[in-house]
């Protein structure tokens, strides 16, 4: 009797700390709303949404787990630097929006000007549990702090994921973001946090936000990955982004494999100004969703962007690669295409050409 008690006495308990965990505000609605909005949906079939064409996640000769835990056991491939990150510490508020710059916060987390507005794309500034449980920043990579940012008047988020939608950097941006663009399902964990519907666009692949005066036009469009932020599996969708204002053109890349959107993203919108694309995380077991170094200079060249700045690496080890890796392929990529690499510190200010402005050298 005594033994049965104790025994129940630990599964109430386990099962009260997982209640307690996954009411914490960060997994958001975590029964994924199946609105008719998502369902009528080109690309939500069978009770989920698909990507162009079949891809698998998991594509190594491990199992997914043998890989996973071998991934967060190993501690001989340089993941993590020994030293703290290189990274400038910038007056952001003083920043001219007026003219064209792009400073990177690390991994996938980038601010733009263009057009005299402040672009912000999927933020990832602090580190609080759960997600700190799940990635720790490198040393010297996480000097920014959402109260250091100037108001934003476009958030951008490209998934759900951890590394991409972060409840508590988007608590603090709340009452300081104008509007939110977002791929289907991304609103409701919005409106969870408290933002108000009328401020978010959520969108479909190719849908655009239209031509209003004085604002961007913003158009969704596909990348190969995936959604899950804790059991549920694509029940939102993933995206990239062209932002189109002021006579400039800047793609999010957002998260992705290699497949042919790149070149139809040029026979849609030609050559952008500035591409952030993704260059990190990628591992040959999962080569369809991130993308890999060789398929990188592909993207590139297909996109034929004017210039390139490449993110998702630098703050995080998510993948098995030596974390400076990335910065030695895109250098390498720019040198053999001659490519107008912009890739800079964490914090550095950087400036790039837009629309008819003569690239500089």
């Amino acid at each position: 009797m005594k033994t049965t008690l104790i025994i129940s006495g630990i599964i109430l308990l386990i099962a009260c700390t997982g209640a307690a965990v996954l009411s914490h505000p960060a997994f958001g609605l975590y029964r994924h709303r199946q609105t008719d909005r998502l369902r009528q949906s080109a690309n939500w079939r069978d009770g989920m949404f698909r990507n162009q064409q079949p891809t698998p996640q998991f594509t190594g000769d491990k199992k997914m787990l043998h890989a996973m835990w071998s991934m967060l056991t190993d501690r001989s491939s340089k993941r993590v630097p020994e030293e703290a990150v290189h990274a400038v510490l910038t007056d952001l508020r003083s920043l001219p929006c007026d003219s064209n710059l792009a400073v990177w916060f690390g991994h996938s987390s980038y601010m733009f000007f263009l057009g005299g507005k402040r672009f912000l794309a999927d933020p990832v500034l602090k580190q609080e549990f759960p997600s700190s449980v799940m990635m720790k920043a490198f040393k010297g990579s996480d000097i920014y702090s959402p109260d250091q940012l100037p108001d934003i008047d476009y958030l951008i988020i490209t998934h759900e994921h951890w590394d991409h939608l972060d409840y508590p950097t988007l608590r603090e941006l709340r009452g300081r973001v104008g509007h939110v663009f977002c791929p289907l399902g991304i609103a409701a964990y919005l409106t969870y946090w408290g933002y108000e519907p009328e401020r978010i666009t959520e969108m479909d692949w190719y849908e655009s936000s239209g031509d209003a005066e004085g604002c961007p036009r913003v158009t969704c469009l596909p990348t190969r990955h995936f959604s899950n932020r804790l059991f549920a599996r694509n029940r939102t969708l993933w995206a990239s982004f062209i932002v189109e204002f002021a006579g400039g053109k800047v793609y999010l890349g957002g998260d992705g494999g290699y497949d042919g959107r790149f070149a139809d993203i040029y026979s849609r919108f030609g050559s952008v100004d500035l591409a952030f694309l993704e260059n990190g995380q990628y591992d040959a077991n999962w080569r369809y969703i991130h993308t890999m170094p060789a398929d990188l200079e592909k993207a590139i060249c297909d996109l034929r962007a004017k210039q390139v700045f490449t993110v998702h690496h630098g703050k995080f080890a998510l993948a098995m690669h030596p974390w400076n890796e990335p910065d030695t392929v895109a250098q390498s990529i720019a040198t053999r295409d001659g490519i107008r690499l912009l890739d800079a510190p964490i914090g550095a200010v950087v400036k790039y050409t837009c629309g008819e402005d003569k690239l500089a050298k």
